[in-house]
């Protein structure tokens, strides 16, 4: 018996140092995604810290320009700029590494309710980036040059700018994925639709304390993403009927049937068995 346990333990690791090296390869992959894309944009980095630029611009006063404080910002800000973009552009693969590596211990329901949350989640991440680009960025720039006391001039550091940005796309993205962790608490049985409705009015207060903490100190930029996530909250709920009803029909699937105590009780008599025989 002594003998056999060194085995038993070198049995038992095996699968987790398979599953770290496998984890370790998506991880390379991902970064040398990530380094590819990053390499074909860098060319352009200025071009598309202009065109990041161009909804502040658009409402600066006529004579004024962005301005660099830094010795090094004007080539570090659009480098920067281009590595978040490489990631951004790179979610897609990212997540089906992510999709890929977890796969294999999920249920084949679990599977089929999976792929369209990845799915989703990265459109509406795209969809709350370009949400704030195209609707935010246009009203808040505006408001904030509107207001600048008279004799101040308008003249805002890349530096500040990108990070403004960067925090406002983060914050929409991450708004945007309201459905998405809607459905995935209805789906685990952590609440019930009903629950949520139920909690819709502090939910409402909750998405405008959100877009206060998330967003910068004005109320335009808040309502801008407290509104949109209590409409997503709305859809969540919608569309987390269809998603019950999936693990409802799922519940009958044959890899997903818990075994009776009967069974469970003859399972263990057949391995203390085959414990014995190895034994003598």
């Amino acid at each position: 018996m002594q003998d056999n346990k060194p085995d038993s333990m070198a049995d038992s690791e095996q699968p987790l140092i398979s599953h770290l090296v496998e984890l370790r390869d998506r991880l390379l992959r991902i970064v040398l995604v990530v380094a590819v894309v990053f390499i074909a944009l860098i060319p352009f980095s200025n071009k598309l810290f202009t065109e990041l630029s161009g909804p502040l611009l658009a409402h600066m006063p006529e004579g004024t320009n962005m301005i660099a404080i830094e010795v090094a910002s004007p080539f570090l800000i659009p480098f920067k700029l281009t590595l978040f973009l490489a990631l951004f552009i790179s979610i897609p693969y990212v997540l089906y590494q992510v999709w890929s590596f977890i796969a294999p211990g999920l249920y084949k329901h679990e599977r089929r309710l999976v792929v369209p949350l990845l799915a989703s989640s990265t459109v509406l991440f795209y969809a709350g980036a370009a949400f704030a680009y195209y609707v935010v960025f246009p009203l808040v720039f505006a408001f904030f040059t509107s207001t600048a006391p008279e004799g101040v001039a308008v003249m805002t550091d890349i530096s500040r700018y990108l990070d403004f940005v960067l925090t406002l796309f983060f914050a929409f993205g991450a708004a945007f994925e309201v459905p998405i962790v809607t459905v995935l608490l209805v789906w685990t049985g952590m609440t019930t639709r009903e629950g949520l409705r139920s909690k819709r009015p502090f939910i409402i207060v909750g998405a405008f304390i959100i877009g206060m903490l998330l967003t910068p100190p004005d109320v335009i930029s808040q309502t801008l993403l407290a509104v949109p996530m209590w409409i997503l909250f709305e859809l969540g709920v919608i569309f987390s009927a269809w998603f019950e009803k999936a693990k409802d029909d799922g519940a009958g699937d044959e890899d997903y049937k818990p075994l009776s105590e009967k069974e469970m009780d003859d399972e263990l008599d057949r391995i203390e068995a085959g414990e014995k025989d190895s034994s003598a």
